[in-house]
């Protein structure tokens, strides 16, 4: 059999726990299900956080250089041309590569990564029936003259109909990389017309860990995502957002199902590895808080689903995978070298080996002054926001919501000085810029 084609979908602002088939007996996504049901899911996959509000941009370019947050340049705005992208090995291995939707990294990095291309978004967020969009451009110079508009379609309808067009007119015997990058659910939140009622905000759960307010300052109020809700929050206001938000999920998903559904038809489906993931989480009102530029569970866990040949069947792993492990894992799943610029860490392994951890802890980083750390179980997070110090510490495993701060319990000094050595090695190995504060 030749080698696999490579269909990725990527969500911008899915929270982890928004498909049905994992557990939200509220939200309807019956082809993010059927991708469950047909592949094996990471329940604990996260981002590294970000140096930016922008939280996307990083870890875009993460995933696409398998870079770790403090190597890359200008936050993700550029990929240098020793960081080998994705894209860039696929085309060396023969696979044709196309890119249709969001790109955050800068035009020449997408003019890398992709020999075709339709109906791409150079940027980190747009109203989604005026997205400015570029044709595909082989000169890869994307002039600001070339933009258009398509102002009658939402946007996640214009990039999976250019992700159906690529299935529909591919016949070459090369394999693909086809990569169809979302703007949704990402606000500003207006849907498409058939979804807009589909969610009674009103029957839908308040969070456990729903907050009027956060208490006390995490470093960033002010930043946009912060705005989309007045203080003090209220839970009325939470369900009306988790409405719309679940509403764009939904027409989201509803995309997804097109695509797969043209695929199957060109009958390539069998011989095809897909992948969804997301970008980051989002609050919406957990903590009292509606944006991602946190350390919370909510805002650093994404869904990520591999499906497709050489790949379990309706299984689940509790490895903790970060995006930039998706790369390395498909260089090895192909059987291709993987470039030494690449610092991710394949899954392959854990595919076959339900028990595999791939890592023990995870970091995570947000601006200058929020770090954390996390175990099988603990979770520190330090704040260093305006001269204010804070910590918290949560036991997952009792506390998955993270409601109850175990600073202050005697029992508990051991795991903040456990897991404050974890951000003291990871500040050297991941070269931190940031003066390690969190022990004074």
């Amino acid at each position: 059999m030749s080698k696999p084609n490579i269909l990725f979908f990527f969500a911008d602002d899915q929270r982890f726990d928004t498909i049905g088939a994992l557990g939200n007996n509220e939200i309807n996504t019956p082809n993010l299900d059927r991708l469950v049901e047909n592949g094996t899911t990471y329940t604990h996959a996260s981002i590294m956080g970000g140096t930016s509000g922008a939280i996307c941009m990083p870890s875009r370019a993460m995933l696409m250089t398998s870079r770790t947050l403090f190597h890359l340049d200008r936050q993700g705005q550029d990929v240098p041309a020793d960081h080998t992208m994705l894209g860039e090995v696929l085309q060396s291995a023969g696979y044709a590569t196309f890119g249709t939707g969001k790109w955050h990294n800068g035009c020449s990095a997408y003019a890398r990564s992709f020999s075709h291309g339709d109906r791409v978004f150079f940027g980190g967020m747009s109203d989604h029936y005026k997205v400015p969009l570029n044709p595909f451009d082989p000169e890869g110079t994307y002039p600001e003259d070339q933009i258009y508009f398509e102002e009658k379609r939402h946007s996640s309808d214009l990039f999976s109909s250019a992700a159906c067009e690529f299935l529909d007119c591919y016949d070459s015997d090369d394999p693909f990389f086809l990569y169809l990058s979302f703007t949704a659910p990402h606000d500003p939140r207006d849907t498409h017309p058939k979804y807009h009622n589909m969610y009674d905000a009103s029957s839908l759960s308040v969070p456990e860990n729903f907050l009027e307010r956060h208490p006390f300052n995490h470093g960033d109020f002010e930043v946009r995502d912060e705005k989309l809700a007045p203080w003090p929050r209220t839970p009325g206001i939470v369900q009306e957002h988790l409405a719309a938000y679940y509403a764009m999920i939904t027409h989201l998903d509803a995309q997804v199902g097109e695509v797969l559904d043209v695929l199957k038809r060109n009958g390539k489906a069998e011989n095809t590895i897909i992948i969804f993931a997301g970008d980051n989480g989002l609050a919406v009102g957990q903590h009292g808080l509606f944006g991602k530029q946190n350390m919370y569970e909510h805002s650093v866990r994404v869904p990520l689903i591999f499906s497709g040949p050489g790949i379990p069947a309706g299984e689940q792993r509790d490895a903790f995978a970060y995006l930039i492990d998706i790369y390395p894992t498909l260089i090895e799943l192909l059987g291709l070298e993987c470039p030494s610029s690449v610092e991710g860490t394949s899954l392959l392994d854990s595919f076959s080996d339900p028990d595999l951890l791939v890592r023990d802890a995870f970091l995570y980083a947000y601006k200058d002054f929020q770090r954390s750390a996390r175990d099988r179980r603990m979770k520190l997070i330090e704040y260093n926001a305006d001269g204010g110090r804070n910590t918290q510490l949560f036991d997952l495993e009792k506390d998955p919501w993270e409601t109850r701060n175990l600073v202050g319990e005697e029992k508990h000094s051991e795991d903040i000085r456990r897991l404050r050595v974890q951000l003291d090695r990871w500040h050297t190995e991941f070269d931190d810029p940031t003066e390690p504060w969190w022990n004074g």
